[in-house]
């Protein structure tokens, strides 16, 4: 079977921060949408938000939310989800506010301690989604 990959990058009109590097915001193959991985970046304004892990993963999700939705997906479609932190002792508390974000089974998932992230932030996250029949992105 044959996939045609299709590129999608969007605007901070669309709810989605300006990329800090040359890349798309996502990119679809067939029935699978892998989303670059998002920053804790204000859409308006594409500065780092202030606040801890919480805060900050918080913005990122709302940062793959405007992703996903322009892609009509959301984070409940998501299949592996990979995060970055910064400091891993921000683990668990990253964990308390990630199992509020999806309300069936959780997808796989991988959290990795890294040395840094773009920015300054304390964390980023990206995705591999499943997508729904033959919904094209918008």
């Amino acid at each position: 079977m044959s996939h045609k990959r299709q590129a999608f990058s969007f605007t901070p009109e669309q709810g989605v921060p300006p990329g800090v590097a040359p890349f798309s915001h996502a990119m679809r193959w067939g029935d699978l949408l892998f989303v670059t991985g998002q920053m804790p970046t204000d859409p308006k304004t594409g500065m780092l938000v202030a606040g801890d892990v919480v805060a900050q993963a918080e913005q990122v999700r709302r940062n793959l939310e405007a992703v996903l939705a322009q892609c009509g997906a959301i984070l409940d479609d998501a299949l592996m989800v990979r995060v970055y932190l910064a400091d891993f002792a921000d683990y668990e508390a990253f964990n308390t506010a990630y199992r509020n974000w999806f309300h069936g089974a959780l997808p796989a998932r991988t959290c990795v301690g890294v040395t840094g992230l773009a920015l300054g932030a304390r964390v980023e996250i990206d995705l591999i989604v499943g997508l729904k029949g033959d919904d094209e992105p918008k």
